[in-house]
């Protein structure tokens, strides 16, 4: 099914009962509401769901950017407590260093494990040559596009030998050409890496695209609603969205996250 990719039954994370909320002027708003997930090695997660559904702050509670209010979060049996190098985070804004230049940017993880010089530069010039920016490597941020931008913080998260991506829209500023073109690296990347991947999108194609399985969310409470397995085989492409079967799944997408 999913070519030479082993989708293992192995579960790298494990969401419990997680609940968050937050106080507000009227009172106290749930933006979770008892979620449980199991992520598994190779899974390439999507999460899609109406705004204000809580996807970012789950991310972020996966990520130990913020802390539930109640149930667990374990990263190989372990309670997630705060930011770990087994997870990269890439958000939709670059958060790129405009000081320092491609290279250096993707370094930048490395160079914080303490890994030397000439190491460094190696690691960080095979990411850049994956992601197709060698020739950039001595540019400035300033001087990319948003789609180069987000191929540096691709490659600068997966420098760092993360086991787990966490992505939050990263392609969502980005116009449909250059889209489509980053979701096919994307995959391309992970089937070379084998990363798990957790990525949330608004975006119904792109979660069919990329997914072996799409996270339905729903909103006040946000709750997942449903989980579709997507049987479509690796490696996929722009022409995988020709197929019937893409568009039932798409379809079945919408109408479950958008459609009441």
């Amino acid at each position: 099914m999913a070519g030479d990719i082993e989708i293992g039954s192995q579960h790298v994370i494990k969401v419990e009962n997680v609940t968050k909320a937050f106080a507000t002027g009227k009172g106290t708003h749930v933006v979770l509401d008892n979620v449980n997930l199991e992520i598994n090695e190779g899974d390439f997660i999507c999460v899609v769901g109406p705004s204000g559904c809580g996807k970012t702050t789950l991310l972020n509670i996966l990520g130990g950017l913020e802390r539930a209010d109640g149930g667990t979060v374990l990263h190989r049996g372990i309670p997630v407590d705060g930011p770990h190098p087994s997870r990269g985070v890439i958000f939709q804004q670059y958060a790129l260093f405009p000081w320092k230049t491609v290279l250096g940017n993707v370094e930048f993880g490395l160079k914080l494990k303490g890994i030397p010089k000439r190491e460094r530069t190696e690691i960080a010039l095979h990411y850049l040559d994956l992601v197709g920016l060698t020739k950039f490597k001595d540019a400035y941020p300033k001087e990319l596009s948003g789609g180069m931008k987000q191929r540096v913080a691709i490659a600068r998260a997966y420098a760092v030998d993360p086991e787990v991506l966490l992505m939050d829209e990263p392609f969502g500023a980005l116009d449909a050409q250059t889209r489509g073109q980053l979701q096919e690296e994307l995959l391309k990347t992970w089937e070379k890496e084998k990363k798990t991947v957790f990525f949330i999108t608004h975006d119904v194609e792109e979660a069919v695209i990329l997914a072996n399985r799409v996270i339905m969310m729903d909103t006040h409470p946000g709750r997942i609603k449903r989980e579709l397995r997507v049987d479509l085989p690796y490696p996929r492409n722009q022409e995988t969205k020709l197929l019937d079967n893409f568009t039932q799944l798409k379809n079945e997408v919408w109408m479950s996250v958008y459609h009441h």
